[in-house]
């Protein structure tokens, strides 16, 4: 789903990333309710492994693949402003550092695989949530199912983008049948892979699941064939501080291990966007275009200066954790500083 420079003309590209930082602007204030000093790392740790994710594209049909977009995984674990910025932190360490995803096209990216995907992600996520009971098995049902519709309307946000300022000739109805058509097999797996995700964090913190706070009724957990009631707000107490720390270990060495590793047996299909890109003509003009950073010894994943792509992986994933986490605390800190009360000591007369 990433879009290359030369799809999209250059007005429709200047406007969507006016819109795209003014979304990311309203994200860095909106997430500095949602984070505290459990959840910034943890945000970093979220972008790190869908950077990894994102390597593992898996078939979905002769000759197509799909990867995950991550933004309703984020919303879902971190909240939809932070997810917001998550998906950006990874969309501008993809475009700067691999040449994945044109530069003059990020904000593009950042508008229909981070605003929308969260956006519509999240407000179906929530709404299910509102009238279901409130189980564990809920939360993960609520989260596959807001993970499935957000791939396609991604897709179909592309499209609306296409049609405003699209670069080449091709009727927008095939277009949008077409991407609409193969990214609801790929939402599928977006929607397996959240699920899972968001459910083995439900197991083990259930506390550290945003779009699980605040619900009216305890979230229960079967323990021992018996369900019992978790508070939406826990206390964070010592042990599960170090909870915490093993979580945020185990997340991290999964996102390497995936990375270095699993992404050796992607799928090399071209994904959805590239397929119907040269089924329809879309990449008609793209050649024309040069990547800014296709000269770095880490483009196209390493490919180009015949770097393993596990090597690439790793690398990305300790860098996005790095950037990730500390724009992260810097949003936390700038919340702790406006928390501070003010001076209302008498001035000595």
């Amino acid at each position: 789903m990433h879009v290359p420079d030369g799809f999209i003309d250059a007005p429709v590209s200047v406007a969507a990333g006016v819109a795209a930082a003014g979304a990311v602007a309203v994200s860095l204030r909106g997430a500095r309710r949602e984070l505290d000093e459990r959840t910034a790392p943890l945000a970093g740790l979220v972008a790190a492994f869908i950077f990894a994710v994102q390597m593992l594209n898996f078939p979905v049909a002769a000759g197509t693949s799909g990867h995950l977009l991550g933004g309703a995984l984020a919303a879902m674990l971190v909240g939809p402003f932070t997810g917001v910025l998550c998906v950006s932190v990874v969309l501008l360490m993809q475009g700067i550092l691999f040449a994945d995803g044109g530069l003059t096209a990020l904000g593009v990216n950042i508008t229909i695989m981070g605003v929308v995907t969260v956006v519509v992600a999240y407000a179906i996520f929530r709404g299910l949530l509102a009238v279901l009971p409130r189980t564990r098995a809920s939360v993960t049902a609520a989260a596959f199912t807001g993970a499935l519709v957000s791939v396609p309307a991604s897709a179909a946000a592309f499209t609306l983008l296409y049609a405003i300022g699209g670069t080449t000739d091709v009727p927008v109805g095939k277009v949008l049948t077409a991407m609409v058509g193969v990214h609801v097999l790929i939402g599928l797996g977006e929607a397996l892979i959240t699920a899972a995700t968001v459910g083995a964090v439900l197991a083990v913190r259930p506390d550290l699941v945003h779009g699980a706070r605040g619900l009216t009724a305890p979230l229960k957990l079967r323990v021992d064939g018996e369900l019992i009631d978790v508070p939406a707000e826990p206390a964070v107490a010592p042990a599960a501080a170090g909870t915490h720390r093993k979580l945020w270990g185990a997340g991290l060495a999964t996102a390497l291990l995936l990375a270095g590793f699993a992404s050796f047996y992607a799928s090399a299909s071209p994904d959805g966007l590239e397929k119907v890109a040269a089924d329809k003509g879309i990449d008609a003009k793209a050649e024309e275009y040069e990547h800014a950073t296709a000269g770095s010894p880490l483009a196209e994943y390493g490919e180009t200066k015949d770097i393993p792509v596990g090597v690439a992986g790793v690398i990305g994933v300790g860098t996005t954790v790095v950037v990730g986490t500390g724009i992260f605390w810097v949003a936390r800190s700038r919340r702790r500083d406006t928390e501070q009360p003010a001076n209302t000591e008498p001035s000595a007369v």
